[in-house]
């Protein structure tokens, strides 16, 4: 069972993290390295099992990797995964437990540790501080495609029959025909009625 960490100086969880991102990467992270960087107190080394217990230090106080992933720019999405890491056994009752309360926090830790209340209150504090400075809400997964239903419509497919219905929409091209008779100067009035006549039942028939 996990063997949750705890300090006594919970206020100072944030400058310490800051510091780790502003000064250059010890070869070990030490009290005598704590006391270089400001941190002086005695009650202060509690800070180094904090870190060590989320991964930033081995055993023996050297930056791991994440310590060098923490310096970068995705802070606190690496801060986030190390606290779910170091906290496995928390996060396998409350997936959520960086949003549980304090009660929920405590009924968990007190099942694994023979500690007084007063310990156990620091640890859960010592959790909770640790998550003020992480971001929990990134998981790095792209949001699963829309698919689109009966009577809803997805973006491309509006475009696409707003366009097909613009294209219906508009005016249909008209169509001018020139037709030039000739007809012969010798032919009888007869002949040129039956031509007219011949043009109208062609020219007519599908309009009827």
């Amino acid at each position: 069972m996990a063997d949750y960490p705890l300090t006594t100086v919970t206020g100072k969880i944030g400058p310490l993290l800051s510091k780790i991102r502003e000064v250059g990467v010890p070869s070990k992270a030490t009290v005598q390295w704590l006391k270089s960087v400001g941190f002086k107190s005695s009650n202060d080394s509690t800070l180094l099992t904090a870190i060590r217990f989320i991964g930033l230090i081995d055993q023996a106080g050297v930056p791991t990797e994440t310590w060098k992933q923490y310096r970068g720019a995705n802070h606190k999405q690496v801060l986030a995964n190390a606290i779910r890491d170091g906290y496995k056994e928390l996060y396998a009752v409350y997936p959520d437990a960086h949003a549980r309360t304090s009660t929920e926090i405590e009924h968990v830790i007190s099942t694994s540790s023979s500690a007084g209340k007063q310990a156990i209150t620091k640890t859960v504090r010592t959790f909770q501080k640790l998550c003020e400075f992480a971001d929990f809400s990134a998981t790095g997964e792209p949001p699963p495609p829309e698919t689109p239903s009966a009577g809803i419509h997805s973006p491309s497919a509006t475009a696409a029959n707003q366009q097909h219905a613009a294209i219906g929409q508009q005016p249909r091209p008209s169509l001018h025909i020139d037709i030039q008779v000739h007809i012969s100067p010798e032919a009888s009035p007869e002949q040129v009625d039956k031509i007219f006549e011949s043009m109208a039942k062609h020219l007519y028939k599908n309009q009827k």
